[in-house]
């Protein structure tokens, strides 16, 4: 995860993916709707692959985020109205302009990035045992989806738990991977992510568990992880957090 964060895979499969089917030649602008993450990924990957890139994400979001993408050659549009719009805004432009969208909100190539290779690290690295849960928050499900899909492809037949961060009354619905560092940024509302709620519909999705867990809580065990060495972020401590609490 060499831009800090599981995105990175996302961002590469996509891309890699689009232009071995000719979709990306050299030089083509792609763009994407991201508070933070995935943004940064898709830059790092565009100026790898000699891409252009252009960012949408939301004015409250914090600046280092913003200087991160720059810092690739990425280009940064701030808009107003929360993930709602700036989806929305994304999808404009890459109409107007002819870009590239990548759409991770709703892209299945999201989701099988990690079905088709973060699922096959995680099997090699615990030989010959079983798994009986994955656990993973949900901005865009395409990491709890694909690595459900690809443990289930391994032999493997875990519960799905999609661990929910729960925000205090002035700040119900918290972005965990913006906790604390960015109050204003709002979360992800139900129904932008389409390869979620598409996927709880499904048989496959028969034994999901929402497991709710405290912004505070989320913290504190990212503190935890910080105090043992590892550089992880909010939503790991989210991750670890419910992995550690919810019953099986």
């Amino acid at each position: 995860n060499p831009s800090g964060s599981t995105k990175d895979r996302i961002a590469v499969h996509i891309l890699d993916k689009a232009r071995r089917a000719g979709k990306l030649p050299r030089g083509t602008m792609v763009v994407e709707a991201s508070s933070g993450s995935t943004s940064i990924a898709l830059a790092m990957a565009c100026a790898r692959m000699d891409l252009g890139f252009t960012a949408f994400i939301p004015d409250t979001a914090t600046n280092e985020r913003a200087l991160m993408i720059q810092a690739y050659g990425g280009r940064v549009i701030k808009v107003a109205g929360g993930m709602p719009g700036v989806i929305a805004a994304a999808a404009a432009f890459a109409t107007e302009t002819g870009a590239f969208a990548a759409r991770q909100f709703e892209n299945p190539d999201n989701a099988e990035a990690h079905q088709w290779h973060t699922a096959s690290e995680i099997l090699a690295q615990l030989p010959g045992l079983m798994i009986d849960a994955v656990v993973s928050g949900v901005g865009t499900g395409g990491t709890l989806v694909g690595l459900h899909q690809g443990l289930q492809d391994g032999g493997q037949d875990p519960v799905p738990v999609a661990a929910m961060p729960i925000g205090q009354p002035d700040h119900p619905n918290p972005e965990c991977c913006s906790m604390c560092f960015s109050k204003a940024v709002p979360g992800v509302i139900d129904g932008c992510s389409m390869i979620y709620q598409q996927w709880k519909s499904t048989p496959a999705a028969a034994r999901l568990r929402e497991f709710p867990v405290d912004e505070e809580v989320c913290i504190d065990f990212t503190r935890r992880l910080w105090a043992l060495g590892h550089p992880a972020g909010p939503s790991s401590g989210l991750n670890l957090a419910a992995a550690m609490a919810s019953p099986r």
